[in-house]
């Protein structure tokens, strides 16, 4: 002990004096922990300045007021025209189904709505002929029993007359189906076609899509005679027992062709793009959309069925106000005895009406047709990494790149 210092003989330590290892090296204080950051300097001490040549590292750019900050090493897909390139949303879905009409509306509402007037003005002509010339038969007729032969020769005219609009139907939803799914999918990666422009990209793929929409529609008017005729038969039994019979098949049987129909319209609703956009045979289209549909019906069916309702409430809420003030001219020129304004409105009424259905069909029909092919590529993103095909394809085009095959091709 020496004033209150103590020192090691031989080493030359005291309480005061620095440590040192054997070395001779100052020791160095410990590295910070990762993440965290260096303490600021003493307060009037400026930190040491870069060394020599070395720039300091730019000030970070203020944040832009409103924009949503982008997680570092991630990019959007690339949306080059309808849609962006990745397995879509519910909201995708039905805005993309809408905008088709704004993007491109000459080859879709257009041709929409010129065959939508042609299907309603001709099936309207051509019942409305039938029944002025069945009716003023059974009126001119001379006896009962000629009237009554009359008149079931005019209802077999008239229902072989519906043939007329059903098959101008089957037409109009085979070309519209067909031109806007190949609408959807050019336009999906980019390309705004005319209408001479689908329809040669469709050449060749509507008689097979006719073909199975005329299956379609004559199966389910088939099924459809079968059913009334067993509730008949069953009603014709006689007594209370065959009327309970008939009541509870046409309940049950009714129930069950609902859900039947709803099952294979998911199952089979992808059809008429698969034929149009990958151009495959019947068959294999067929197997196609059920294939794609698994593991989906759900999503698939809740769509669809989403997309029905919105167009029927619209429809609803256009057509409602007109048909409401048609009933009130109607009954206030009727009390009045004017006759011949009262005909003079209902006619300008009924044109009215007429040209306002057609629109709306016109809309529905691209938005429903728009909406199933947006669900074949949506599935096909969803199960064959369609996107990933679509985003090389678009990038090869962008330099110049034609080596890249049809991405939709199978």
């Amino acid at each position: 002990m020496n004033n209150g210092k103590s020192t090691v003989e031989g080493y030359g330590l005291s309480d005061t004096s620095p440590w040192k290892s054997p070395s001779g090296d100052t020791p160095q204080p410990p590295p910070p922990a990762f993440g965290t950051q260096p303490p600021p300097p003493p307060f009037g001490v400026q930190p040491p300045p870069p060394p020599s040549g070395v720039l300091p590292p730019p000030p970070p750019a203020p944040p832009v007021a409103g924009a949503t900050p982008t997680p570092l090493g991630w990019t959007p897909p690339p949306k080059p025209g309808l849609i962006p390139l990745q397995p879509m949303t519910l909201g995708t879905i039905l805005s993309a189904s809408f905008r088709v009409l704004r993007r491109n509306p000459r080859p879709t509402f257009g041709l929409a709505l010129l065959i939508e007037s042609i299907t309603i003005v001709a099936s309207a002509g051509v019942l409305g002929l039938v029944f002025v010339f069945a009716f003023s038969r059974v009126a001119n007729a001379t006896s009962a029993s000629s009237a009554d032969t009359i008149s079931n020769g005019a209802v077999g005219l008239l229902l072989l007359a519906y043939l007329v609009p059903i098959t101008l139907g089957v037409f109009g939803l085979a070309i519209t189906q067909g031109v806007f799914a190949m609408e959807v999918a050019r336009g999906t990666i980019g390309e705004k076609l005319t209408l001479r422009g689908l329809w040669r990209q469709s050449k060749g793929r509507l008689w097979p899509l006719i073909g199975w929409l005329w299956a379609v529609v004559g199966t389910a008017i088939v099924l459809y005679i079968v059913f009334i005729l067993i509730i008949v038969l069953a009603a014709a039994i006689g007594g209370v027992g065959g009327v309970t019979l008939a009541i509870v098949f046409g309940i049950l049987g009714g129930l069950g062709a609902i859900a039947l129909v709803l099952w294979l319209y998911t199952k089979l609703s992808l059809v008429p793009a698969s034929l149009l956009v990958e151009r495959l045979t019947l068959g294999r289209a067929i197997a196609r959309s059920w294939s794609l549909t698994k593991g989906y019906f759900w999503r698939t069916l809740g769509i669809e069925f989403l997309v029905l309702i919105i167009i029927n409430v619209a429809t609803s809420v256009v057509t409602a106000p007109l048909e409401i003030v048609f009933l009130f001219v109607s009954g206030l020129f009727n009390q009045t005895g004017d006759h011949t304004t009262a005909i003079v409105i209902t006619v300008i009424l009924g044109v009215v009406t007429i040209a306002l259905t057609v629109v709306v069909g016109a809309v529905s029909t691209v938005v429903q047709s728009s909406t199933t092919a947006l669900l074949y590529i949506d599935l096909r993103m969803r199960k064959e990494a369609l996107d990933l095909q679509l985003i090389r394809f678009v990038e090869a085009r962008q330099i110049g790149d034609d080596s890249i095959a049809d991405p939709y091709a199978t």
